[in-house]
């Protein structure tokens, strides 16, 4: 286990977990994650808007994901990611997306 892992998500950073190959990671969405994603996935009130009318796609919620793992292991992949999510299914990771997306609406 990973030392970001032994760590936890920290509720008051806005931090949410996601297990990854029996693997909780820690996502928080940083500065830089949330730029990152953006780069990727267009404006981020867009993503949240969209996510709010039931339309974010599966590659857009494992690029957010990607994105905010904090302390990423080196052997991770984003197929890691995107596979954790469809295995685990998507009731199982709205809890870490809606922290997400509340930390992007209303900031630390």
């Amino acid at each position: 286990m990973s030392a970001s892992a032994k760590m936890g998500a920290n509720a008051l950073r806005g931090e949410a977990e996601l297990c990854v190959a029996g693997e909780r990671l820690v996502l928080r969405p940083s500065f830089a994650a949330l730029v990152a994603a953006e780069a990727e996935l267009g404006p981020l009130f867009a993503l949240v808007e969209r996510a709010a009318d039931g339309r974010l796609a599966l590659g857009e919620l494992a690029a957010l994901f990607w994105h905010c793992v904090r302390d990423r292991p080196a052997a991770l992949t984003r197929e890691d990611v995107g596979e954790a999510v469809v295995a685990q299914g998507l009731a199982a990771v709205t809890p870490a997306l809606r922290v997400l997306l509340g930390q992007i609406l209303q900031g630390r």
